[in-house]
């Protein structure tokens, strides 16, 4: 085979397991296969001298530019009227909807058709309008004032998601989008950098307007594309379509696009994507709302600044900033000790914040807050949880945070792990100690009812409750001798640790409080081991590749069973009659026959017919796998009232979702 034809099987091979990878979330092949590809086609390319215009090679970003050549787009990039609330998006409508009657009222025999909306989402990068000649890219530019922007062609080629060809080659076309940064991207690039980005935003932004494209490159970028501005040879009657064009190009589509015949099923939606937008991996600030039907766009047409058939709706800010006041020191059941900002208090998406996360003294250095008492920050609100500090807005420099030498629960000195703070005192501090009390004995963990925080406490300082296991050598005549336990209060406690004796070894686990496991962990260790002292013999290689169980998770189960303490506590309970047996399999009882037997099912969303764990026990006995988290494994979705990030996370992996309704209709 000539060099130049096997260049161009090698360039065709890995654009397509590129799309695969990067587009479809879907690969065909492994990583090292992948490079084994690529590597051959280094090879040859510096054997012959030539580079193909679409080989992947083009994307790693080349020579630092000299500056940005001025770009004339072929067909203007509006900008969009804002609808800043519900009122203004009803009263767009409604002005939409007065000129397609009025057009209707002069043209009776070509009336335009009843008025159909699209939602998408309004991204928050930077926009993007590429040129297509002979199915090629040729040119790739910011928007600019709307008709001129500027080149910046050698930086998107470094976008994997964009296709340097595609199908089409009728005719020249111009497609616009939005470059932006994952914020788990930002996440890792952040942990490395020299100088940590301050948002995904400014990521992306600065990546695309970089002379030099390694740096664009380096920041690993993505891009959404939602409009055809000009197209030669082809058309569309309706939004769909165009959507659907752009799909068959290869074109990255956001999965969310929702069409609505009332304003009203619209408006709700918008009140569903607020709810869902902090689950989202990509920053959003708004959702944008078109009337579908092109002939109606081309009728309503446009004012001086933006088109009529279109409007933003805008959300309340994610990000914002404040003034970082304090920080303090909060300790956990594990003895791990992490820092807690207190800001000017700042609304936040409808909420007032003044509390934010900071993870561990790496991440306060990280984000060059050392010295940052009393200077300004941007904070982000994230997956409806408390919200966390991005980093300075500007580079002044305040007062500093004190990193403390002592527990702040017993005083004893703390130990430096990693980038964490630990107390070691697992014995003689009271904090930890009735934190892995009540841990042990809530409702996911041995679900002793009656107990509390308040309980474990009292216990710790009457009846010298140190551990778990101290629970169980409890008698009834100990109890009632307590201030504000009668005979029936110490009657049902008693009655209740008996109870949980026979609890199964998934709820043990999770109860043990074992470093980086969850409940959705120990209940896959309880299944595949099916046996405690099989798992507390597991070496790490027979943990990692688990389902959920990686390097590091691996090391923190093996590492909590050599450790002496937690074995004595885990005999004394057995001792005192805790079984910690792993129920018997649902699966062996089930009818193989049965649609949800073998399928892999996630439970998001309040359910009204029954509780999530009822839904989970009526799937486990139909031989189906209950996860706790979305996978291109998963087989579909069961999802409730008010349901968050695993929603969107199957929306955008095109994982089947079913309602509770669908859910019991299966289980009859």
């Amino acid at each position: 085979m000539e060099l130049t034809e096997r260049m161009r099987k090698l360039v065709d091979e890995l654009n397509a397991h590129g799309h695969r990878y990067y587009t479809e979330d879907n690969p065909t092949i492994s990583d090292k296969q992948y490079d084994a590809l690529y590597d051959e086609l280094v090879a040859l390319e510096a054997k012959g001298g030539t580079v193909l215009p679409d080989s992947p090679t083009r994307r790693v970003g080349g020579e630092i530019l000299k500056g940005f050549e001025p770009h004339r787009h072929l067909s203007r990039l509006w900008s969009l009227d804002k609808a800043q609330n519900i009122e203004d998006l009803t009263a767009w409508a409604t002005r939409a909807n007065k000129l397609i009657a009025d057009y209707n009222a002069k043209n009776p025999e070509q009336p335009l058709p009843a008025p159909e909306y699209v939602v998408e989402l309004k991204f928050d990068g930077l926009s993007l309008n590429l040129t297509y000649g002979d199915g090629a890219l040729a040119q790739a530019a910011t928007r600019g004032n709307g008709e001129v922007g500027e080149g910046i062609l050698a930086q998107v080629r470094t976008i994997r998601t964009v296709p340097l060809t595609i199908g089409y080659a009728g005719g020249t076309i111009e497609v616009q989008g939005e470059g932006f940064m994952r914020l788990s991207v930002l996440e890792e690039y952040n942990k490395t950098a020299a100088e940590p980005l301050k948002n995904a935003r400014n990521g992306a932004a600065g990546a695309l307007r970089n002379l030099d494209p390694k740096v664009t490159a380096s920041r690993r970028l993505d891009a959404f594309f939602y409009n055809i501005g000009y197209a030669e040879g082809v058309s569309f009657s309706n939004h769909r379509e165009m959507m659907a064009f752009l799909r068959e190009n290869k074109f990255p589509v956001n999965p969310y696009i929702a069409y609505f015949s009332s304003i009203d099923e619209l408006i709700k939606e918008l009140e569903s994507i607020v709810e869902r937008r902090a689950s989202l991996d990509y920053l959003i600030d708004g959702a944008v709302v078109k009337l579908t039907d092109m002939r109606t766009r081309e009728a309503l047409g446009y004012t001086d600044k933006f088109p009529r058939w279109a409007v933003a709706f805008k959300f309340e800010a994610e990000e914002t900033t404040t003034v970082l006041e304090s920080v303090s020191w909060e300790l956990g059941r594990t003895g791990k000790v992490t820092p807690l900002a207190r800001v000017e208090p700042v609304e936040l998406a409808g909420v007032t914040v003044q509390n934010c996360t900071l993870n561990n003294i790496g991440d306060i250095e990280r984000k060059n807050l050392l010295n940052g008492l009393g200077t300004r920050v941007f904070i982000r609100r994230s997956n409806d949880v408390i919200p966390e500090i991005l980093g300075k807005a500007d580079d002044e420099e305040g007062g500093a945070i004190e990193i403390p030498t002592v527990c702040p629960g017993c005083g004893s000195p703390l130990e430096m792990r990693g980038a964490h703070l630990f107390c070691n005192n697992r014995l003689g501090c009271k904090p930890q100690i009735i934190g892995r009390i009540t841990h042990f004995a809530s409702r996911d963990c041995m679900d002793i009812e009656t107990f509390s925080g308040k309980t474990a406490e009292q216990l710790y300082e009457d009846l010298n409750v140190r551990e778990p296991a101290d629970l169980y050598g409890l008698t009834l005549e100990q109890l009632v001798g307590l201030q504000r336990f009668g005979e029936k209060k110490a009657s049902n406690l008693i009655d209740a640790l008996e109870k949980s004796k026979s609890r199964g070894l998934a709820s043990f686990l999770n109860a043990l409080g074992i470093p980086n496991t969850g409940k959705a962990t120990t209940k896959m260790l309880a299944d595949h081991f099916g046996d405690l002292d099989r798992l507390m013999a597991a070496e790490v290689d027979e943990l990692v590749g688990l389902p959920d169980v990686g390097g590091i998770v691996a090391e923190s189960i093996y590492q909590y069973f050599r450790d002496p303490l937690n074995l004595a506590g885990i005999t004394r309970m057995r001792e005192l009659g805790v079984k910690a047996e792993a129920a018997a399999p649902a699966a062996a009882s089930a009818d193989a026959s049965h649609p949800l037997f073998g399928k892999t099912v996630v439970l998001t969303g309040k359910l009204t017919l029954m509780t999530r764990d009822e839904a989970a026990r009526k799937l486990e006995a139909l031989g189906a796998k209950v996860s706790g988290s979305v996978s291109k494994k998963t087989s579909f979705v069961l999802a409730g009232e008010d349901a968050g990030s695993k929603l969107t996370k199957a929306e955008e992996l095109g994982v089947k979702i079913i309602s509770e309704e669908e859910f019991t209709n299966m289980i009859k």
